[in-house]
């Protein structure tokens, strides 16, 4: 088991087809005790319930409010007396364009992809450099690393690609404390991010740009956040991992 004994916080996770819920379960199942989080609290008990296990925690959690942010790394310390894991992977996008995107949308956008990152990585920070450990692994996307392209409008290329150069600046901060921070960059996954706003039409137009020629699943994206998370890959920091099956080679 790759993170037995670990404490690990996964933000945005109480999706049912989510790419947080499968990280969640794939973490239990390598041995971590994980606290889930979510905005619906509801949603994250019944998350939690499934995960393998006893002792998870499901908590709710406003990344965009820093208050939240401070409470989960409050309360996963008095319950565990540690954080060794930081996934943050709470999220949204938005497909509109440049001139459709009005100021409510782009703060929306920024906040919670890029604001959220900022306020949990301050929240765990403190605890991870008295430990002298810790891994932390931020949602970008390949939308963020091409200019969008795929579903993602102008803002939500922005937000992501800001994940990329704050991950960047924050492995080179922490580096000295052993504090690993990494990225990865999905595209096109197989979840319900998109809301049904794309036809079977445009879907297969997607798909064809592809060279391993499917969507990406849940659980291999889940794949790449437990390397990130784990020992083995104990001497990567600063980098972006790529999950694209081809689409964007670079």
């Amino acid at each position: 088991m790759l993170l037995k004994g670990k404490i690990a916080i996964i933000t945005g996770a109480a999706s049912k087809r989510g790419l947080g819920l499968a990280t969640a379960r794939l973490f239990a199942e390598h041995g971590a005790k994980v606290v889930l989080t979510d905005l619906d609290l509801a949603s994250a008990r019944d998350a939690v319930k499934t995960l393998k296990g006893r002792g998870h925690l499901a908590l709710k959690c406003d990344v965009v409010r820093r208050a939240d942010c401070d409470k989960v790394a409050a309360r996963t310390l008095a319950r565990f007396g540690r954080i060794d894991v930081l996934i943050n992977n709470a999220g949204i996008t938005s497909p509109k364009r440049l001139m459709d995107t009005d100021a409510a949308t782009y703060d929306r956008i920024m906040d919670v992809n890029m604001r959220g990152t900022y306020q949990m990585t301050q929240a765990v920070v403190p605890a991870m450099r008295a430990q002298r450990s810790g891994s932390i692994v931020n949602m970008s996307s390949a939308s963020g690393q091409r200019g969008g392209g795929i579903f993602g409008g102008s803002a939500y290329a922005a937000a992501k690609s800001a994940i990329l150069g704050y991950t960047k600046a924050s492995a080179r901060e922490l580096g000295p404390d052993n504090i690993r921070v990494n990225a990865i960059c999905p595209s096109m996954i197989d979840t319900d991010i998109t809301g049904g706003t794309l036809s079977t039409a445009q879907m297969s137009g997607i798909v064809a740009t592809v060279p391993m020629g499917r969507l990406g699943t849940a659980d291999e994206i889940a794949g790449c956040y437990l390397f990130l998370a784990s020992d083995l890959a104990g001497y990567v920091t600063g980098s972006e991992l790529d999950i694209n099956g081809g689409s964007h080679i670079h």
